[in-house]
């Protein structure tokens, strides 16, 4: 469940396709998995959800807000590798993330696709969208981070707007996600994780009739402020207006 998924907020829009509980929470059935699969996933699910709790005293709230079914886009803040991580853990769906493609050999490759992690080409940015938006179109979830790419000192980065595109072709629904205290837990550079607190909270979700009322800035800057406001995440200097 480590595999860092692909920053898909950083590509432009003419490149989308046309076509904390005291106990892990019960979650979603995804569609289309078998049986085994999907006691594969909350089997892995409730380890990694242990050791969070052990190491990290992780905490999330808000999962009443996430909608039970429908085309759904995580939009998180992102702090550090442990993001997919958690928001698997905290999610009361099964969420999709991309991962790179020469990950999915032997062993390794079998256990990151059981746990819902979708192949693309690095360096194809299109490709990546494609598979974004597949998982959109079978109805199910995934995480996107429109930061593009992990924070570097903590604070809020600059958001990308390639995310509003995805959620209007595909029709899915946003929830805005923050995601505190992971970075102090395994900043960039850090090989090994440290014992900080970590909370994830979901906000209320941006549903497809909404968004369509707006225009990209808007949305970027309404998701952004659900982000930052709940536990008042502390923007960098790249956050410019549009966020």
């Amino acid at each position: 469940m480590m595999a860092e998924p692909r920053r898909v907020g950083t590509a432009p829009n003419d490149e989308i396709p046309q076509t904390g509980g005291p106990s892990p929470p019960d979650r979603q059935t995804p569609r289309g998995k078998s049986t085994l699969a999907r006691c594969w996933y909350a089997f892995c699910r409730v380890v990694c959800w242990t050791s969070c709790k052990i190491m990290f005293r992780f905490r999330y709230s808000g999962r009443e807000k996430v909608p039970a079914t429908g085309p759904l886009l995580v939009v998180s803040n992102h702090q550090s590798h442990l993001d997919p991580v958690l928001i698997g853990v905290a999610s009361p769906r099964q969420v999709g993330a991309l991962a790179r493609a020469s990950l999915f050999v032997g062993p390794f490759g079998w256990l990151i696709r059981s746990f819902g992690a979708v192949p693309f080409e690095r360096g194809s940015a299109t490709g990546g969208i494609r598979a974004i938006l597949g998982i959109l179109r079978a109805g199910e979830a995934a995480i996107v981070f429109p930061e593009g790419t992990r924070t570097p000192d903590g604070k809020l980065q600059s958001f990308q707007s390639g995310f509003c595109a995805i959620a209007r072709r595909s029709g899915a629904a946003i929830v805005p996600t923050t995601i505190e205290g992971a970075y102090a837990a395994l900043p960039r550079g850090a090989s090994f994780p440290r014992p900080q607190p970590i909370s994830l909270t979901f906000h209320s979700p941006i549903m497809p009739d909404e968004i369509a009322l707006l225009s990209d800035e808007e949305l970027v800057v309404l998701t952004a402020a659900r982000i930052a406001a709940q536990i008042g995440i502390e923007k960098g200097p790249a956050c410019t207006s549009a966020c």
